[in-house]
């Protein structure tokens, strides 16, 4: 078996080199990430840095590590599918040949073990590849992070035996997994089949994939159900999650069904002419191919376009909060003087604090503030306590901390601009979706400090008259609001610039892959379409047009699994803020859907093109 699996391998590489790419990619991540992930765990810190600094610089190493545990499970997942698809679709094109097998003696455990041993060459070539690649990553991943402000200038990655292995691991094994179930639809194959082409001997869905495909279907049904129910923002955006994979996967495994349903639409525009109706009828009739072309698609837009509408919904839900919290009427940045034009002036002095309890120290900001101007300038009120008591050596414990167990009437060690001090807890403020602020203290503890004032002009005058004669920054509660927001935000853009470039890459090697098998299998259709009376340049064209609707296509339904996942959001804003906050994406969708444009025409041209340079009359001449 083991020279059968050479043998399939060598005469068939151009059906295999994306999956080669796939495994060589993940390979060459994972051991990266370790690499990066086994220096951020140990990290060396220099002398000199304050205790803040400190925190900020561990910080900042932990979402590192978190960062690049996701892009490990993220490359771990891409490569399965891509093997899987890729070997999916080789036993579709190797029906007859493996049915010749089973005709002259090889057993169903024959044939496992043939599909078997060519995944795990093609782990062995894609792990050799991906291992040089690798080092190459780490030296990426550390400049990416360090240009991503999560990891400080100075760091490096030593060399780390333990995640080469571990990549090697992963790369036969992913390789492996990914061709169990070709390997299980390739036992199934009858002699029989050797003596028939007939497409009914060769279902495009099976039992399984309609298992896979309705169950993760109803899934996402009962999930969206259970979001529109619960009516909370927190609980949609954990649902919303659920809601990209689980939708991702039904439409993928549904495509073969999905695809052609909803290629009518864009059908309907591909008429007129002979070349837009062979078009249009090989998007719904050549179902295998258009849903191998679609299914990347579908995850890639449903998991990026779903993850960023939904902490995009999570900033400007930020946004919305703040500005219903808050009362006053302007954000200056410095002091404030009395004025008969000013109801109240509050100012906000922050600090850096050190908090030591229970043998662990937090590293923070406090901010001094007035309790009475704060009260009258801030909707928010404590869960337990009250600010009133906030005088002398007090503390009161903001959103930020509220759920990190502070108890009521304890005493904090703590340390406000390098003085030590004792510090009652007399207040603690509820959790909200802005987590910037940590502790509140007296106004007299933070003499010194950068300083921001909440106006709430006086009645019946215009807050833009207030603003126009004060000093410094001066803006609007609105956008301050949708500053807060944004900040937020800011900190997501760069995670989401990595997964969705990882992403993408793997979503162009998968499509590039299905267009490629499905070329190997459509010279005889290119030559009997040139027979009929069709110039070259036609057959290109058909094929361009396909390709480019199965794109449309992929990319609407991937729109539908993220616009699932976002309707949980919508309704827990509007039930919890009365307005309806959901960020949409648009720019992301038109990149991606620029982008699959160019990339998936080009393939598509391109091995039209190279399908065609054999005269038609060689090709029809003989069975292939």
């Amino acid at each position: 078996m083991l020279r059968l699996s050479v043998g399939g391998l060598r005469e068939r590489w151009q059906l295999f080199a994306g999956a080669v790419v796939a495994v060589a990619l993940g390979v060459a991540l994972v051991q990266s990430a370790l690499q990066v992930m086994a220096a951020t765990d140990r990290p060396q810190l220099p002398d000199g840095l304050s205790g803040i600094e400190r925190a900020r610089i561990r910080e900042g190493y932990a979402g590192a590590a978190t960062l690049l545990g996701m892009t490990v499970m993220l490359a771990v997942f891409l490569t399965v599918f891509i093997v899987s698809t890729t070997f999916g679709f080789t036993v579709v094109l190797r029906r007859r040949e493996l049915a010749l097998l089973r005709l002259v003696g090889a057993q169903r455990g024959s044939l496992r073990l043939m599909l078997l041993c060519e995944a795990l060459l093609l782990g062995v070539l894609g792990t050799a590849a991906g291992i040089p690649i690798g080092f190459l990553g780490t030296y990426a991943q550390s400049k990416l992070l360090i240009s991503l402000d999560m990891l400080p200038p100075w760091f490096h990655a030593p060399w780390d035996s333990g995640s080469l292995y571990a990549a090697a691991v992963v790369g036969v094994t992913t390789a492996l997994s990914g061709v169990l179930a070709a390997a299980w639809r390739a036992s199934r194959i009858t002699a029989l089949e050797a003596l028939s082409d007939l497409p009914g001997t060769q279902p495009v869905m099976t039992g399984w994939r309609w298992f896979w495909g309705l169950s993760s279907a109803g899934f996402t049904v009962l999930l969206v159900i259970t979001a529109q129910a619960a009516a909370d923002l927190v609980a949609g955006m954990m649902i919303a999650l659920l809601v990209m994979v689980s939708g991702s996967v039904a439409l993928s495994q549904l495509s073969p069904i999905a695809v052609p349903w909803v290629g009518r639409l864009p059908a309907l525009v591909l008429r007129g002419s002979l070349v837009a109706d062979l078009a249009r009828s090989n998007v719904l009739h050549a179902v295998r191919r258009s849903a191998a072309t679609a299914a990347p698609l579908i995850v890639l837009v449903g998991l990026l376009v779903g993850l960023w509408g939904t902490f995009g919904s999570l900033a400007k839900a930020v946004g919305e909060e703040q500005r219903q919290l808050v009362t006053a009427d302007l954000v200056v940045g410095g002091p404030v003087a009395p004025a008969p034009d000013i109801e109240v002036a509050s100012p906000q002095i922050s600090v850096p604090i050190t908090v030591r309890r229970k043998g662990h120290t937090v590293y923070s900001e406090a901010i001094g503030i007035d309790p009475a101007a704060w009260q009258r300038t801030h909707k928010l009120r404590p869960r337990k306590g009250s600010l009133d008591r906030l005088t002398g050596r007090t503390i009161a414990i903001g959103p930020g901390m509220s759920a990190e167990g502070y108890k009521l009437g304890s005493v904090l060690a703590a340390t406000i601009n390098s003085r030590p001090v004792k510090l009652k807890v007399v207040a603690i403020l509820p959790e909200t979706l802005d987590v910037g602020d940590n502790f509140f203290v007296p106004r007299a503890l933070t003499p010194d400090g950068r300083t921001e004032t909440l106006v709430k002009v006086a009645d019946g005058i215009d807050p833009a008259v207030v603003a126009g004669r004060m000093d410094g920054t001066v803006q609007s509660i609105a956008d301050w609001a949708e500053g807060r927001g944004a900040a937020q935000q800011r900190g997501n853009t760069g995670i989401f610039a990595v997964l969705m470039g990882l992403a993408g890459v793997y979503a162009a090697v998968a499509v590039v892959n299905a267009i490629v098998m499905a070329s190997a299998d459509r010279r005889r259709e290119f030559a009997l379409a040139r027979m009929a009376g069709l110039t070259r340049a036609q057959v290109i064209v058909v094929a361009l047009i396909e390709s480019l609707t199965v794109v449309l296509i992929g990319v609407l339904l991937g729109c539908v699994v993220a616009a699932a996942a976002l309707a949980g959001v919508a309704s827990g804003t509007a039930n919890t803020y009365g307005v309806i906050v959901v960020a949409i994406p648009w720019r992301l969708i038109g990149l991606i859907l620029g982008g699959s444009l160019v990339v998936v025409g080009a393939t598509a041209a391109g091995t039209a093109w190279t399908a065609t340079r054999t005269r038609p009359i060689s090709l029809l001449g003989g069975r292939e």
